[in-house]
């Protein structure tokens, strides 16, 4: 018996940093049926000094499922994890009060919407885009992507809005700032440096996994949330709390 005893206490072990990992942010419920890399089972926001952690954690493979490829930009897919908060939009470099500033990390095979980056080094800046990517995005409720349903929000014809640096160039408030997903098993977790810290320590939070789609005629609004595969509150509340921890 005594030689089993380390193999148990690895296991307990294991077991118990695995609990950590899943402690505090939002715990969901059973819902309906739910593709397993989708199926948010947890998701919080960690900080750790100047740095942000979003996390999520699912029911089966993280990252497993892309959306297929259909040789064209309209109507096309984009299958997404998506943390909305309560940050203003202005912290990452928007205009003030614009919509719900949101976290993603999205892969899309029929465009390329990081020109500045060359994830899969090939040297190709314009070809990226299957593989999966962070943004930000600003969202907004829009009735022509179906009732209640949200959009990316669209830049009207000569509006000259306040942008990120590293704006792709898209009619649409979105931000592409190559902080690289990280993938393990059943969780995905992305850190993002802050100048402002404190602004994401205050804030309230979700999780949410969806696909988006591109407008069948390009133009506003460009990108609605189609299909939401799961709310990690059941309802888009934003009630997750940020958890802050020493700097490792």
């Amino acid at each position: 018996m005594k030689r089993f005893k380390p193999f148990l206490a690895i296991a307990l072990l294991a077991a118990s940093i695995a609990a950590q990992a899943h402690t505090g942010g939002i715990h969901s419920a059973g819902a309906k049926a739910v593709t397993p890399a989708f199926d948010i089972v947890h998701t919080k926001i960690t900080t750790e000094g100047n740095l942000a952690v979003f996390h999520v954690a699912v029911s089966g493979k993280a990252g497993a499922s892309r959306p297929g490829k259909t040789g064209k930009l309209a109507g096309s897919k984009i299958f997404s994890y998506v943390w909305p908060t309560t940050i203003d939009p202005y912290v990452a470099g928007f205009d003030k009060g614009t919509g719900i500033l949101a976290f993603a990390v999205t892969a899309h095979p029929d465009f390329d919407d990081t020109p500045l980056y060359d994830e899969n080094g090939d040297g190709d800046l314009g070809n990226d885009g299957d593989l999966w990517h962070s943004h930000w995005v600003v969202l907004q409720p829009d009735d022509a992507c179906g009732k209640g349903a949200l959009k990316i929000v669209d830049i009207p014809a000569g509006a000259k809005p306040r942008l990120p640096k590293t704006w792709p160039g898209l009619p649409i408030l979105i931000d592409s700032p190559a902080y690289s997903p990280v993938f393990k098993g059943d969780t995905l977790e992305v850190r993002v440096p802050f100048d402002d810290i404190g602004v994401v320590d205050a804030a309230g939070f979700d999780g949410v996994t969806a696909a988006l789609r591109v407008n069948e005629s390009v133009h506003n609004p460009l990108v609605c949330v189609a299909d939401v595969f799961k709310v990690a509150s059941g309802k888009l509340t934003l009630p997750g709390k940020v958890e802050k921890k020493a700097a490792q």
